[in-house]
This record gives C-alpha cells, sequence and structure tokens, in this order.
C-alpha cells in the first residue's frame, strides 16, 4: 500500500510540475550608447610651397656683426606617419645685410622630423646652406626650429628659427659666419 501511495504522489507531483509549462529564461538586451561619429584626423602628408621673411643677424669673426633680413620661397614633401611626420624642404632667401650695400642669396636643403599634434605641427630641420654674396660663395649646415598651424586643408601658417654655420669663410682659418634668421611663413598645401 505504501508503494501504492508513494506512486500517486509521485504522479501528482509530476503533473503540477508540468502544468505551468515551460518559461523560457529571461535575457536582457544589452544597451549599446550611441556611437558618435569620429571627425577625421589631420593628414600632414603631401607637397606644399610658400613664401617668408624674417629678420635676423650676421655674426663674423673677421668682419663684425650686422643686422639683416630674408625673404623667400620654400617648398618640399611631408610624409605623416601617425605621430610623427618626416619631410624634406629647398628654400630660398634673399638676405640684405644692414652695414652693407650688398644682398646675397641664401638656398637651404633640409630634413624636416616633426610631432602631429592635429592642426599644430612643432618640427626641427637639418641640412645644408649655401651662400652667395658678391665673390663670396660658402657651404655651411643649418638647423633650427619651427611650428606650423594648419588653418585648412590647404593653408598652413607658421614661425621658425634658423642657424647657418659657415666655417673657414673665403677659405681664411678660423674666419666663420654664423647667421640667425627668424621667420613667418605661409604655405599652400597642394
Amino acid at each position: 500500500m505504501k508503494l501504492a501511495c508513494y506512486a500517486i504522489l509521485a504522479g501528482l507531483t509530476a503533473t503540477a510540475a508540468s502544468a505551468g509549462g515551460y518559461v523560457a529564461p529571461v535575457v536582457e538586451t544589452p544597451v549599446v550608447a550611441p556611437v558618435e561619429p569620429v571627425a577625421p584626423g589631420v593628414d600632414w602628408t603631401g607637397w606644399y610651397a610658400g613664401v617668408q621673411y624674417g629678420q635676423g643677424s650676421a655674426d663674423s669673426n673677421y668682419a663684425g656683426d650686422s643686422d639683416m633680413d630674408g625673404y623667400g620661397l620654400h617648398g618640399g614633401y611631408m610624409h605623416d606617419f601617425g605621430n610623427f611626420v618626416l619631410g624634406g624642404e629647398l628654400d630660398y632667401n634673399r638676405i640684405s645685410l644692414d652695414e652693407t650695400d650688398e644682398d646675397g642669396d641664401l638656398w637651404r636643403l633640409r630634413g624636416r622630423a616633426g610631432y602631429d599634434m592635429g592642426k599644430f605641427l612643432p618640427y626641427a630641420t637639418l641640412g645644408v646652406a649655401q651662400l652667395e654674396a658678391g665673390d663670396l660663395s660658402e657651404t655651411g649646415i643649418t638647423y633650427g626650429l619651427g611650428a606650423d598651424y594648419m588653418i585648412n586643408d590647404k593653408f598652413t601658417v607658421g614661425a621658425e628659427y634658423t642657424r647657418n654655420d659657415f666655417k673657414d669663410v673665403a677659405d681664411v682659418d678660423n674666419a666663420d659666419l654664423d647667421t640667425d634668421l627668424f621667420q613667418i611663413r605661409a604655405s599652400y598645401r597642394f
């Protein structure tokens, strides 16, 4: 009899358990934040050309010191590697020394290495300079620091300080000529 009671009890329990039917577990849908469009980054890659104007000084241990000013053209190419920008530039400056009536030509071929900070690009330069003034024709090194600001995709403005060192000028031992030049620049990007 006990067996019959247990069988009835088991049957009632099974019937009661299945009376409600199957209920699927509740799974909550995750909340997804709306995705905001990302503004395209600034890309410094490409060709550029422009103008510059500046003032500075020429220091010579054989002919004295003089203030100078210069204006000219520049052109080059840069490649943006993400955080770093590398490139090369050729520029020409017509320079005038205040102490003489003679003008000179300053050509420079330089490498540029900068750090991409969006629309702001600080950079360093290093290269070779060629100075021609009257009978003087000298080759030296040039180096400096500068910064460009991108107004829009086509135009940049900037400022730059450079030093040009010429050793043994006119083939005279220890006759050195050093020029410091601070320039403002404007460039068009192609």
